[in-house]
């Protein structure tokens, strides 16, 4: 079973800049990926429909508000 862990938000923009980590929406609902977009993140609906195409090596963190 993988680890979770909380991750600040400095060290995950910073992450998401050097494209060493993909950001995902958790919430299963498009109205609530646009209420509360991060920079640089997908929805979750995006995220289930490119998993064979994602690097397996990427770290993947999951955030909601």
């Amino acid at each position: 079973m993988m680890e979770i862990e909380n991750v600040p938000a400095p060290e995950v923009r910073e992450k998401i800049l050097k494209k060493s980590a993909l950001l995902v929406c958790a919430y299963d609902d498009e109205e609530k990926f646009n209420t509360f977009p991060l920079e640089g993140a997908i929805s979750l609906n995006e995220f289930k429909s490119r998993t064979g195409d994602l690097d397996k090596n990427q770290e993947i963190i999951f955030y909601c508000n």
